[in-house]
């Protein structure tokens, strides 16, 4: 009979079916546990490392991440960027990175970097005035930033300028340098906002 318990294809058939919704299950059931190897959320805005791949990172180009809810500029500075640091330092309002709330020892130099590759600038993308967030203006003497302009950055809120290393200009309403956070260099080409000498070792 078509419908007989023994009939070999419909055995078949439920078999199949049994399999399919026992492969769906284990699906479902693995989401949350292959997910629990990710870091949170919660975790990631506690202060979570990051990591930045920067070995394709073009000299003149900046990349953004997000490290504990705040935006994080790492920018591959040119040879021309790194000499104008010396010719803004008399414009400048802490140019020795004196405040040292902005930023770790090893960032307390003219290019406030990690002496191991001091062309990267790692900074809080966050402008010391009323946290807006300042824009990358790399390009030398616009029209709108003065001939006297070497690049940095510059805060679209209330017009807080800042050098190629984070470091703020006298007469702008930001009382202090951005801030640089702490990080490592995991390897070459990869940065470890938030890591630390011992994690690196």
């Amino acid at each position: 009979m078509a419908d007989s318990p023994s009939n070999p294809a419909r055995r078949r058939f439920l078999t199949g079916a049994a399999s399919a919704v026992g492969a769906v299950g284990v699906g479902f059931a693995a989401v949350p546990f292959l997910s629990s190897f990710q870091p949170s959320a919660k975790a990631e805005a506690a202060g979570a490392p990051v990591d930045v791949n920067i070995g394709k990172l073009s000299p003149g180009q900046m990349t953004t991440v997000s490290w504990r809810g705040k935006p994080v500029y790492v920018v591959h500075r040119t040879d021309r960027m790194l000499e104008s640091l010396a010719d803004v330092e008399d414009k400048l309002r802490d140019p020795e990175s004196a405040k040292v709330t902005q930023q770790p020892d090893f960032a307390v130099n003219r290019f406030r970097a990690r002496e191991e590759n001091e062309r990267f600038l790692v900074i809080v993308g966050l402008c010391t005035h009323l946290g807006c967030a300042p824009t990358y203006r790399p390009e030398v003497a616009p029209d709108d930033l003065g001939e006297d302009w070497k690049g940095g950055f510059f805060c679209p809120c209330h017009g807080s300028k800042f050098d190629m290393s984070g470091r703020v200009y006298r007469g702008v309403p930001a009382p202090t340098n951005l801030e640089v956070p702490q990080y490592v260099y995991a390897s070459e080409d990869i940065i470890t906002v938030g890591g630390t000498e011992e994690e690196s070792a």
